[in-house]
């Protein structure tokens, strides 16, 4: 499919929003508004941190996450397949905080608001964006705890009504101990998700190792 490009300040355009929303039904199937917007949320919020993070981790210097300044690659069919910055902001965490509170705010109320998902359920979406961002970075850049050391922090930055990030080490590797659900199960009638917080714990310890050989 031939990608086209979108200026992610359209998320905060309900009209666009309600549209790209109404995409994941047909990707995922029929489901309440709450659900696809979280599902919706749950990829776009992944794709539109990752040009911040893996510039922070990869040369020190943070790319700019505002809207204005990001544009996401989509395909027909709604999904995303990158996204890029226009320009380098910053190395310092504070002020990169405060570019992705100006981000992820305004993005998160229209999403609660074209589709009824909630507030807090995106913000700890948005947290397990970056934390699994920073991990891949790190992983990328072969120190995956130059990205896990990172997350604590720029979330703080953020402000205090992001949920703070979790990893746990699961034999030699690392992973998100997510805070979030995508709920793509309640859309597609499909297992949970291997790192889902919404199963027994030792049943999520027991499928992280499986698939991570550990």
């Amino acid at each position: 499919m031939t990608s086209v490009d979108e200026p992610a300040v359209r998320i905060t355009d309900p009209v666009w929003l309600r549209n790209r929303i109404g995409l994941a039904a047909k990707l995922y199937g029929c489901a309440p508004a709450e659900v696809l917007g979280t599902i919706w949320w749950y990829s776009a919020s992944s794709v539109l941190v990752a040009p911040a993070l893996e510039s922070l981790v990869g040369t020190g210097v943070a790319m700019d996450p505002s809207l204005e300044a990001v544009t996401l690659e989509t395909v027909a069919d709604g999904r995303f397949t990158g996204a890029r910055s226009s320009r380098p902001l910053t190395r310092d965490l504070a002020e990169l905080g405060k570019a992705f509170e100006g981000a992820l705010e305004p993005a998160i109320a229209t999403i609660a608001a074209v589709s009824g998902a909630r507030v807090p359920a995106l913000r700890a979406i948005a947290t397990d964006s970056l934390a699994n961002r920073l991990l891949w970075a790190g992983m990328a850049a072969g120190d995956p705890e130059r990205g896990t050391a990172l997350a604590g922090p720029l979330i703080a930055a953020i402000g205090p009504r992001m949920p703070r990030p979790r990893y746990v080490r699961v034999g030699a590797s690392f992973a998100v101990r997510r805070a979030s659900c995508c709920l793509i199960y309640q859309a597609t009638g499909g297992d949970k998700c291997t790192s889902c917080p919404r199963q027994p714990p030792d049943e999520r310890e027991r499928r992280l190792r499986a698939a991570l050989g550990a």
